[in-house]
This record gives C-alpha cells, sequence and structure tokens, in this order.
C-alpha cells in the first residue's frame, strides 16, 4: 500500500478487495508493514470481516477454472468448506493451461527448425532438420490431442 492508501484506507474494503483477489489471510501483514513507516495500524477485525466476504466470492468452481485456465497460482487461501470445489475446478484448468503451454513451446521449436531449415545449405544438415521436423510434428499433434482431452475433462 502507498502513504496515501495507509492515510485514507477503509480496512473492511481493503480486506474485502483482497480477499475477492484470492489473497492469504497473512496479506494484512503486508498492509501492516507498508502502513507501519507512517504510525498507522490496519484494523485487523474490519479488514478480517470484509476478507471474509470477499474471499467467498473468489473460493467458486467458476473462479477456480478461470485462474487455473490463466495459470495463476494457488496461494491456499479458501476456508476448508469451499476449498475442494475450488481446487477440482482450479486443476482442471490448470491442466488446460499446461496442455496449451506445451503446444505453445513446439509451436516455436517448429518456426525455429523450419527457419533453421530454410538457411540451411548442406543435404545432410537439411535431411536431419526435415527428421527433426516430422518428429515435432508428431509430438505437437499429441500435445493438442493432450489440450482437448484436458479441455474436455475440464467440462
Amino acid at each position: 500500500m502507498s502513504p496515501q492508501e495507509c492515510q485514507t484506507a477503509n480496512w473492511y474494503e481493503q480486506g474485502m478487495r483482497d480477499g475477492i483477489h484470492g489473497e492469504p489471510r497473512s496479506r494484512v501483514e503486508d498492509h501492516r508493514e507498508a502502513c507501519a513507516k507512517l504510525g498507522i495500524q490496519p484494523d485487523v477485525k474490519k479488514y478480517m470481516a470484509g476478507r471474509d466476504i470477499g474471499i467467498r466470492q473468489y473460493c467458486t468452481p467458476d473462479v477456480g477454472m478461470q485462474e487455473g485456465l490463466q495459470g495463476r497460482s494457488y496461494r491456499n487461501s479458501c476456508p476448508p468448506l469451499l476449498e475442494a470445489k475450488f481446487l477440482d475446478r482450479y486443476r482442471a484448468g490448470y491442466r488446460v493451461y499446461q496442455a496449451q503451454q506445451r503446444v505453445n513451446q513446439l509451436d516455436s521449436e517448429v518456426n525455429r527448425k523450419q527457419r533453421e531449415l530454410d538457411k540451411a545449405r548442406d543435404d545432410n544438415k537439411r535431411a536431419r532438420l526435415r527428421q527433426d521436423l516430422r518428429d515435432l510434428d508428431r509430438r505437437l499433434r499429441d500435445a493438442r490431442n493432450d489440450v482437448y482431452y484436458a479441455e474436455r475433462s475440464a467440462r
């Protein structure tokens, strides 16, 4: 938090914002450190009351799926009663994210090898690069299948 934010903080609203963004309970300690320089202490009771409301909006299966699909890390912030359903959808979304990252990596590798092949003049090197491209195409096809199945199981 900035000094200005510390001076004008509505601790209930700050807690709610942090909860909606999936911040862990310990986030209030970051605010305490940031505001201590000004001699301002967070109202922990109000902060936690707001966070408890906000975290309920965050810890839903739909948000879990979105967080996973975007590759965000889970910070162990959901209360036990909400965590299982959140994590189930989060993990499904994260599997899709990881599979898509693999496709992106292989696409880049294919493009790099293709540029090498376009520049190569030696027949032996060109043959090796063509074989590398065939292998990459197979791996890319498998990776795209992984994305398909991860998306399908996430539904």
